[in-house]
């Protein structure tokens, strides 16, 4: 199936929009590549971005021999408040030719994935945002915060709890098979307990190996070190060290890449080994939950050098399909007026029904308790953004006295939802 997109009266040429083949791969990431600055990736990077495509789920848009338009989508599990693991497309490698900007390109790419999402049955769609001002009239809303941390451990101590000293901790190969399959299997345990965090699907163990030296900035190759007890792994972290050095002595940087354990005294070892690293003076770590437990570990937060940003954005691609795969905290029974220009089909009043065991959400004609887009739904949809706050925002409106504190409430999430990783 093609679609032409006309463009203005004084184009000369006509574009059309096609799901990639795979004899276009090359040409097609290229237009990727050049839309986002026109450095080359490494051939490892492009090695694994080429086996991840899903080449039924991406499409171009062509003008003649010429690719002006990129986009695609990952079939993804995303976990959400419950613990439940929904069918999520993941919308990625979006890009326009700055020759064809202002054409409607990008609207046109948006509309067929959209389309085809929901023809697929999945009730959600998700993406990272290389610049977050462009989704959002497409009805995606930030949902999850990443947190980034330069910490100067030379005034910096942890106080760890009882058992930490129990943890066993060894130096690993992280692309050792063995130590790879046991830290993914942990990675696996923890994916239902915070929402954002995604089941990872065959080839996706990659990712977290991906270690170009032309990107690693003077700093090592990937180490890694696995907590063990009783000989059982209960942890892992991957990292680098960069070193660097100045009069008075050493001040090394230690990257920390990703950092998993399944209890408090796994955890708070690996850190402590992090910060201790001879020869070193700071740990960097740019992404990790705005509520890590961290931050009740270490003696100074003002010396942590806190920074955050958005990070995974949600969009409802059917309301009611996605609103009943997820729990909620308190009781709940809101009729929702949903505003959705770009996917009409969710648009008019929706009941939500739900509590910590279950929900439904169906078509009514009741009088609706609060006002708002899709866009706010999706933001609110993972628990770490709170109706009460986009409310206050004039993005919700209540019309029925005390619907929003019980929606709010309702829709939060015990812990932060966070992506561990891009896409």
């Amino acid at each position: 199936m093609t679609t032409d997109l006309r463009a203005p009266a004084d184009s000369r040429a006509l574009t059309e929009i096609r799901v990639l083949a795979e004899a276009e791969w090359d040409t097609w990431y290229g237009t990727l590549e050049t839309a986002f600055g026109g450095v080359a990736e490494s051939a490892e990077e492009r090695e694994l971005w080429h086996a991840l495509t899903e080449h039924d789920r991406s499409i171009g848009v062509w003008e003649g021999d010429a690719c002006v338009g990129t986009a695609g989508a990952f079939s993804f599990r995303l976990s959400v408040p419950g613990g439940a693991l929904v069918d999520a497309a993941g919308v990625t490698m979006v890009g326009v030719a700055a020759t064809h900007r202002r054409r409607g390109i990008l609207t046109s790419m948006m509309r067929r994935q959209l389309d085809d999402i929901r023809a697929g049955g999945e009730p959600l769609a998700v993406l990272t945002a290389s610049e977050p001002v462009i989704y959002g009239r497409f009805g995606y809303g930030a949902a999850t915060s990443q947190m980034k941390a330069d910490i100067d451990t030379s005034r910096v101590s942890l106080s760890v709890p009882p058992g930490t000293d129990d943890v066993r901790l060894r130096y690993v190969d992280p692309a050792d098979v063995r130590v790879h399959e046991a830290c993914e299997a942990l990675y696996a345990r923890r994916v239902a307990g915070r929402p954002g965090m995604l089941a990872r699907q065959p080839g996706w163990e990659r990712l977290g190996l991906l270690d170009p030296p032309g990107e690693r900035g003077g700093a090592s190759p990937l180490q890694g070190v696995v907590a063990e007890r009783a000989g059982e792994p209960v942890g892992y972290a991957r990292f680098a060290v960069k070193p660097d050095w100045e009069w008075q002595g050493p001040k090394g940087a230690v990257h920390v890449r990703d950092l998993e354990a399944l209890d408090p005294a796994a955890y708070a070892a690996l850190w402590r080994f992090l910060f201790d690293i001879d020869l070193t003076s700071s740990v960097l770590a740019r992404n990790r939950p705005v509520d890590d437990p961290l931050l009740q570990l270490v003696s100074d937060v003002r010396r942590c050098d806190l920074a955050v940003r958005d990070s995974l954005h949600v969009r409802l691609v059917e309301v009611g399909a996605a609103l009943e795969a997820r729990t909620y905290q308190a009781p709940l029974d809101v009729v929702f007026e949903v505003d959705d220009a770009f996917c009409p089909w969710n648009a008019g009043r929706w009941r939500l029904t739900g509590d910590a065991k279950g929900a439904s959400c169906a078509r009514t004609e009741d009088a609706a308790d609060l006002a708002l887009s899709v866009r706010e739904l999706g933001a609110a949809y993972l628990g770490g953004v709170s109706l009460s706050s986009l409310a206050g925002a004039g993005r919700v409106r209540e019309l029925r006295r005390g619907a929003l504190a019980e929606a709010s409430v309702a829709f939060g999430s015990d812990v932060a939802p966070w992506l561990p990783h891009g896409f």
